[in-house]
């Protein structure tokens, strides 16, 4: 356990910085209406699909963040909410990584602090950190993934939750 969570943690550090670097030069993304979804990317490995995860939200990079999603995808919520299928989560996604100041999250980091891999399901305990938050808040996240794909996604993921900064 210990291994793969130093391995994400030193991965996302390294893909955070690409990935500043690349979301900085991308084309802003249409003002209204569904995106278009980008070409799915699967990863080589579990700890490739995770760090790749972490650093794609950690970059409010919506593109590289769908490119990690299978159509059938299904998104689990902590009050029982679930939504599938590739579109719906990124129209939801859309709205996540929106500057704070519009009602989204850009701007919060993501650090996994524990990592406990089942066969293809990966369990995270995360902190978030963030200018808008007053305090850290933690969190937990279950990924199953199928060939290189994040397939299902149970969270705890709970803004209401969070203190945020007066």
């Amino acid at each position: 356990m210990r291994t793969i969570d130093r391995w994400i943690g030193i991965a996302c550090g390294a893909v955070v910085l690409a990935g500043c670097i690349l979301s900085a030069a991308a084309a802003p993304a249409p003002a209204t209406g569904a995106q278009t979804l980008p070409p799915k990317k699967p990863q080589p490995t579990l700890q490739k699909v995770m760090a790749e995860h972490f650093a794609a939200f950690n970059s409010c990079d919506w593109n590289r963040l769908m490119a990690q999603y299978a159509d059938d995808m299904a998104f689990f919520s902590k009050d029982g909410a679930v939504v599938k299928g590739r579109q719906a989560i990124g129209d939801m996604f859309k709205g996540a990584l929106k500057p704070h100041s519009e009602g989204g999250f850009c701007g919060a980091k993501l650090t996994p602090l524990q990592t406990i891999v089942v066969g293809n399901t990966v369990n995270v305990i995360w902190r978030a950190d963030a200018p808008f938050l007053a305090e850290p808040y933690k969190g937990s996240e279950a990924f199953e993934i199928r060939n290189g794909l994040l397939a299902a996604q149970v969270t705890t993921w709970d803004p209401p939750a969070m203190k945020m900064k007066k």
